[in-house]
């Protein structure tokens, strides 16, 4: 049972047998799962998109919501019953003994607030600090987040910040108050693998023996660092829990192996096989998966950069080079890795070759055009030979409209102009992401993550682009729909003979889908070359450094225990700036 004494201490959170469903008569969420956390301990909730994960964190919260319909044997923290807390009572213990980092950091920020007055906030419904003292504790828990210059970022707005410090920041609002239990929510899904492992050292050190941590994750790999038991979640149920060792290396349901295999795949480079695309006399080209050491890809160019230079200036004049002096080529049937962490430049190089964005000096050549001297109607025309497949597809999709709409217009961009050409095209394309004609009636909401993924992939091939631009395209997704989508996207390059540009934080997925990367730091390419080269021979400092960061399965890497957070963090921040 659930509520069984430790070392004669009572657990600090007791779940026995709960069941959450939303609406009347609506099926359950979650099935009867049960679980315990003691202080000291760390528990982790693994599972894909939709397995309950979040249901169960939020329920420790009370964040369900007013549709939610709750039972339970148990529910309790700290021997409190859950169940009987008003809101009030949530109010008062939500941040000060219950901290809760959520994963969408954009919609947990409050846009109106200064992420310093977000940091704050605890500390002030919650303290009795003064003023000063307040101001000095946000710039320290700015810095032991990896923030970099504190002092100015506390003044800025959620939206002036990349994704990852967004997220940094919401975990410095969450550990303000130094909680009893501290509830992470996909904490580092939208960290790159340097800033990933900061967080997790931070994480780490937070333990003491008497505060405990529930870590809701997708990725093993990340779990593997932190926990100590693990709870595989599927279908609102949990399937099996026990040791961190004996689930990573002794698994006994179906479902964890196969959660474990896909670890594997992500991170590993596939087998070679041929790729076959179409050559422009319209015959078939057979091209190498990988090109041998110390060959050249001769291939047509696709895209030409070059020199490629953006700066930004901000209100009180002051400038910031974004991106400096960038130059590549991306040939036919090419797969090109660009990799850096959040501020890295990475997004804005992206925006100029799609021409959404102008270089103060350089260019981008498509075709032997160059963007920037083509009036809007040439650029429209040229737009739909190359396209994008963005992080968030949901944001991308009029929430309106169902599948076959956003297909539709997308193909109508394309110049179809027939009705049933149009249908029967629309269902060749979902055909070619692997879904089947009746997801055409669906509306993007009613889609898993995986699913809106591959609708997006297939409004992007819609108008028959020659190169695909992938924007972090899996990295909102758990790593079983992960590896899918990243085998339908190698597959659908290999049969079209697309050219792409995978953007990406994640070093696991560029290693696993690129011919040539490119790593990216504070705006400039820091080092470049074949994927394999890069990676078992990298030569730039900072490239070692994000590679000596990536989380691998059953690692293990205890920090050792110490009350001031900032210290550590900001040394280690320290060092990776001298790198």
């Amino acid at each position: 049972m659930t509520s069984q004494l430790e070392n004669g201490r009572r657990p600090l959170v007791e779940v026995e047998n709960l069941h959450v469903q939303f609406g009347l008569g609506g099926p359950a969420v979650i099935k009867g799962i049960s679980f315990a956390l003691h202080r000291g301990e760390c528990l982790a909730l693994v599972g894909e998109s939709g397995s309950g994960k979040s249901v169960t964190s939020r329920t420790l919260v009370g964040l369900t919501g007013h549709r939610s319909t709750l039972q339970a044997d148990r529910l309790s923290f700290d021997g409190d019953d859950l169940r009987k807390f008003n809101e009030r009572t949530w109010r008062d213990i939500r941040g000060r003994r219950i901290g809760f980092v959520m994963q969408d950091a954009l919609g947990s920020l409050d846009p109106l607030r200064t992420v310093g007055a977000e940091v704050a906030e605890p500390l002030k419904l919650h303290g009795k600090w003064t003023r000063q003292e307040r101001d000095e504790k946000v710039i320290a828990l700015l810095r032991s987040v990896g923030i970099p210059e504190p002092e100015s970022r506390l003044l800025q707005y959620p939206h002036q910040l990349s994704g990852g410090l967004r997220q940094r920041a919401l975990i410095a609002s969450a550990i303000a108050c130094n909680p009893e239990l501290l509830i992470a929510d996909e904490p580092t899904t939208a960290l790159d693998a340097a800033v990933q492992a900061q967080v997790l050292d931070l994480l780490e050190s937070l333990r003491t023996p008497d505060k405990a941590m529930l870590v809701v994750s997708h990725d093993f790999a990340v779990v593997s660092r932190l926990a100590d038991r693990v709870a595989v979640m599927w279908h609102g149920e949990i399937v099996e829990q026990g040791p961190l060792d004996a689930i990573l290396h002794d698994p006994q349901h179906p479902y964890t192996k196969s959660l474990l295999s896909a670890v594997s795949s992500v991170q590993q480079r596939g087998p070679a096989r041929q790729k076959i695309a179409v050559a422009d006399d319209g015959h078939l080209a057979t091209l190498p998966t990988e090109l041998p050491p110390g060959v050249i890809n001769t291939n047509p160019i696709a895209v030409e950069v070059n020199n490629l230079t953006k700066v930004f200036f901000a209100p009180d004049g002051s400038r910031r080079v974004a991106v400096s002096e960038v130059s590549f080529a991306l040939r036919k049937g090419e797969t090109v890795g660009i990799v850096g962490e959040s501020g890295s430049g990475k997004t804005t190089l992206t925006r100029m070759v799609l021409g959404l964005e102008t270089p103060n000096v350089g260019n981008v050549r498509l075709r032997d055009q160059i963007w920037s001297e083509l009036s809007d109607a040439q650029q429209r025309a040229e737009r739909k030979r190359i396209q994008v497949v963005f992080q968030d597809p949901l944001s991308s999709f009029d929430p309106r409209y169902t599948v076959e709409r956003v297909l539709f217009e997308a193909l109508g961009v394309a110049g179809y102009t027939n009705v049933a050409e149009t249908r029967a095209r629309a269902i060749e394309l979902l055909q070619l992401v692997r879904l089947d004609p009746s997801f055409l009636q669906r509306r993007p909401i009613e889609l898993s993550g995986g699913q809106r993924q591959r609708i997006a992939i297939a409004r992007a091939l819609a108008p028959e682009p020659e190169v695909l631009i992938c924007d972090e395209p899996v990295s909102a997704l758990d790593v079983s729909v992960q590896a899918q989508i990243l085998d339908l996207l190698i597959d659908l390059k290999d049969r079209l003979g697309l050219s792409c540009l995978f953007i990406s934080h994640d070093l696991g997925v560029i290693y696993r889908v690129s011919d040539r990367i490119l790593v990216m730091k504070d705006g400039v390419v820091v080092e470049s070359g074949g994927v394999r080269e890069v990676f078992e021979n990298p030569q730039h400092v900072y490239t070692q450094t994000l590679l000596s960061a990536i989380p691998q399965l059953g690692q293990r890497k205890r920090v050792a225990e110490s009350t001031d957070i900032g210290s550590r963090e900001s040394e280690k921040e320290g060092e990776l700036d001298a790198a």
